[in-house]
């Protein structure tokens, strides 16, 4: 029975990884349909290689750095309960390399590609894990610190503070210090255009994080025995109800309601464990509106050009989601109880906080000792030319 056991919670976390790992051909194209189509080539080039240095970087360090597991010994032992160690790290690779894919879409069409590899080795080997490894592992007693502080630990079931949060707060700085695409906000106060290239592929990228984010959430229970059919649920309320609030706040838009289902679920993570599902519905509800609201706000009013909204998105939805755990998981609203909102906001503030400090630390030496930005005339010319020689349509272009 233990052996059956053993190789069931391999199979189902090994599930919960490929489902994740399909979201990252999501984030590709939700980045392809929103860059124009010079840039097309260059998302998809930029989350493959992100994930397979994310990979390469989070087994020699990063799994070491949050969980103190080691992968340099025999293969024998590393087999041991049908490699559910290796299968966990998979899965939890996949949560690590989310970060820079969430990046990349905040800081597309004017980066270099080899600086944001280096950023990516940085992020996902070190700050990254080393507050995974605060939250999820029990290091440096800050968990235990927080309890006695705010009478419960820091609840974050999926990691709408440890992965979304912390790569919306990381990629803020980033934004910043790149600075707005050529000709986007002119000198007499006006704002370019600069509209999405493919709505079918946006549309497509969102719909397949969508999908994959069932993985995301429900396998994050990592053995069998402890699904929760309530997660499933929570996930799927606060996706619709999402998408409902980008609907109306955003005016039919399609690009807002296509982004609302992956505000609610950003937002629900952190307490899909413990909320009722109508207390996930108006979770989702409010992180679509914060999407809305606060990406026409940055984009027009701040004048900061995050092109996929990524801070909106991820860095205050997923914000929200770790506070809103606190308040509808509470027995008072419905929830499981055994959370605190005080806990909530201690265990948030803290994810942000490093977030941002990490993201100035690397994206600001980086800037100072490689440049972060394509040059103008790469610019103009787009990334997909510039960086790889070829662009999305070349057999369109020859034919003119």
């Amino acid at each position: 029975m233990e052996a059956l056991k053993q190789g069931a919670d391999t199979l189902f976390i090994l599930l919960g990884a490929v489902m994740v790992l399909a979201m990252h051909a999501g984030f590709a194209f939700l980045e392809l349909g929103t860059v124009r189509r010079k840039n097309q080539v260059n998302a998809l080039v930029k989350i493959l290689v992100d994930f397979s240095v994310s990979t390469v970087v989070y087994f020699m360090v990063g799994y070491g750095v949050a969980y103190g597991t080691s992968f340099f010994v025999g293969a024998e032992q590393l087999m041991a309960k049908n490699g559910y160690e290796l299968v966990k790290f998979f899965f939890l690779l996949t949560f690590a390399a989310a970060i820079p894919a969430i990046i990349s879409g905040g800081i597309a069409e004017r980066a270099k590609f080899w600086p944001q590899l280096i950023a990516t080795a940085v992020i996902v080997g070190f700050i990254y894990p080393f507050f995974e490894g605060i939250v999820w592992n029990q290091h440096f007693g800050v968990q235990a610190w927080i309890k006695g502080l705010a009478g419960e630990e820091f609840h974050d079931f999926a990691g709408s503070v440890v992965v979304h949060a912390v790569g919306g707060w990381i990629a803020l700085p980033a934004v910043m210090l790149l600075g707005a695409r050529a000709n986007r906000y002119r000198k007499d106060g006006g704002i370019s255009a600069h509209p999405p290239s493919s709505i079918p592929f946006l549309a497509l990228g969102a719909w397949v994080l969508t999908v994959g984010w069932f993985g995301f959430n429900v396998m994050s229970a990592q053995t069998l025995d402890k699904i929760s059919g309530l997660v499933a649920v929570n996930s799927l309320m606060a996706m619709v109800g999402g998408t409902l609030a980008a609907l109306i706040a955003g005016k039919n838009d399609p690009g807002f309601v296509h982004n609302g289902p992956l505000a609610g679920l950003v937002a629900v993570c952190a307490g899909s464990d413990l909320m009722h599902p109508l207390g996930a519905l108006v979770v989702g509800a409010v992180a679509g509106g914060i999407f809305v609201f606060m990406f026409t706000l940055t984009q027009n009013k701040w004048k900061i050009d995050d092109v996929l909204g990524v801070w909106p998105l991820h860095g205050l939805c997923g914000t929200w989601g770790g506070i809103a755990a606190g308040i509808f998981g509470s027995k008072a609203l419905g929830g499981l109880g055994g959370v605190t909102l005080g806990a909530q906001l201690i265990g948030t503030a803290m994810g942000v906080v490093w977030a941002v400090a990490g993201g100035l630390v690397v994206y600001g030496v980086l800037k100072s000792s490689m440049g972060l930005r394509l040059s103008q005339e790469e610019e103009y010319d787009g990334a997909d030319l510039s960086i790889h020689k070829i662009s999305a349509t070349p057999e369109r272009e020859a034919n003119w």
